[in-house]
């Protein structure tokens, strides 16, 4: 399971506590905490922002949080974002023993440049989500293969013609990306189906990456 920062109520320590039991005895693991907000290349707040991240960070140890999912940056991709984003993202890594992965979101890490320099010059210390929803058609059938083998995790948005119908052309895609390069990580649904029922589209989603090529 991963779980965004904000769907928590409170960090209270019992809470984290009770939540963390509870998983335990559901036999759940908290993949990653996704820590949806924060821009650490923001030229006047971006040390501030990595000090609410690296508070986040803490949340996700108390949690049992495997991974936290961290924004790169928010700002475009230049010489002077990259060097403010991977310098932060060393005293993040510092901070926490939970294992930092960046994911392909927001204008910095728009492009498979930007996301394979800030993980190579982070040497391995942090990780790579890739999301198959965030970059848009027909570019991310030529960029998410330069990225992909790097991920340990993968966001499997799919795309849906119907309430029941996936697309199956971009489905493939997607798929053979991930399958070509021996992807072995974690495949994460998301919910993107246009009908009522997230589970539905989730069961949908769930069936075609079980049985996919």
């Amino acid at each position: 399971m991963q779980l965004c920062h904000f769907h928590l109520p409170t960090r209270d320590d019992a809470y984290c506590a009770e939540f963390r039991a509870a998983l335990d005895s559901s036999g759940v693991e908290l993949h990653a905490l996704l820590i949806d907000e924060g821009d650490i290349t923001h030229p006047d707040h971006g040390e501030r922002d990595a000090e609410w991240i690296a508070s986040w960070l803490q949340t996700a140890e108390q949690l049992g949080a495997k991974h936290a999912r961290v924004i790169a940056g928010k700002q475009t991709a230049t010489a002077e974002t990259l060097e403010r984003s991977i310098e932060r993202l060393k005293i993040l890594v510092k901070s926490s023993p939970v294992r930092i992965e960046i994911e392909n979101w927001f204008p910095l890490t728009d492009i498979p440049e930007a996301v394979l320099e800030i993980l190579d010059r982070l040497e391995g210390h942090v990780g790579l989500c890739a999301d198959w929803g965030n970059w848009p058609r027909p570019r991310k059938y030529t960029d998410l293969p330069k990225i992909v083998s790097r991920a340990e995790t993968c966001h499997a948005k799919l795309e849906f013609l119907s309430p029941a119908q996936l697309d199956l052309e971009d489905s493939l895609l997607c798929l053979a990306m991930t399958k070509i390069v021996g992807f072995s990580g974690a495949y994460v649904l998301v919910n993107g189906g246009p009908g009522e029922s997230e589970w539905d589209a989730l069961e949908i989603q769930r069936k075609f990456l079980a049985s996919g090529p």
